[in-house]
């Protein structure tokens, strides 16, 4: 796999905190990465500073990418009281697209319409957001994230808490993405999901404790190095009672 992404040495946080430190990392390219680590490893923290939304303190990041990456955000932080639709939702991936006039034009729209119609929301395209299903919702921002057209794609828990039909249909398309030469980097609390991915990324405490194929990172021994991860990334015990997932 070519390298899309390059992380040397990287330190990144928040202020008066340090999360990522001496961070060191290569994403390929054209590729799925799923990345995984208990609560407070640094998955998010990670995201942002792909994104360029979190600045580095130290360290470099490359990125081998003609266009901004997208960061597709969790549905939890939209807020159900914004005025858009889904069409307007998805239409907001295409404004850095948009010339001086901020007019879309015969291939934004159509580039809309496709994004929706992967994702299997075209018949909600004016249906308010704040209307919509757990899963419905992140369907709409995942197709705000592809209507980008970015080459490195980012999304914070992309599937969590959503019906098996959301998920399979997420997880498809990303894949799809990965395959058109999009680098899909995601972060998960699903070691399923994990090992459906080309790459895995394991996190522990601001650093990478596994880079590589996922059957080769997430063994049990790594997982047990980690420390407990979130109750859904581990198969239910016998007996066990399992929430059924929302959305």
């Amino acid at each position: 796999m070519k390298q899309q992404v390059t992380l040397d040495e990287v330190s990144a946080g928040y202020a008066g905190r340090t999360v990522l430190s001496r961070f060191s990392a290569r994403i390929p390219g054209s590729a799925t990465t799923a990345v995984v680590g208990p609560n407070g490893s640094g998955k998010s923290t990670l995201l942002g500073v792909l994104a360029g939304v979190i600045p580095v303190r130290a360290g470099t990041v490359t990125h081998r990418t003609s266009t901004r990456p997208a960061l597709v955000a969790q549905r939890s932080t939209v807020s159900d009281a914004l005025p858009v639709t889904v069409r307007d939702t998805v239409t907001m991936g295409r404004w850095e697209r948009l010339g001086l006039l901020g007019r879309m034009s015969s291939r934004d729209r159509s580039v809309v319409e496709a994004c929706m119609d992967r994702l299997g929301i075209g018949e909600l395209a004016e249906r308010r957001l704040g209307e919509l299903s757990g899963g419905q919702r992140q369907r709409a921002l995942v197709a705000q994230g592809l209507a980008q057209e970015a080459d490195l794609l980012l999304l914070d828990e992309p599937t969590a808490g959503l019906d098996p039909e959301a998920q399979r249909l997420i997880t498809e398309v990303l894949g799809e993405a990965a395959a058109e030469g999009a680098t899909v980097v995601h972060v998960t609390h699903d070691l399923a999901a994990a090992g459906r991915a080309d790459h895995c990324l394991l996190l522990h405490a601001g650093r990478p404790v596994g880079d590589g194929p996922p059957h080769e990172v997430l063994t049990g021994e790594a997982l047990e190095r980690v420390g407990e991860l979130p109750r859904q990334t581990r198969p239910p015990a016998v007996g066990e009672q399992v929430d059924a997932p929302r959305g």
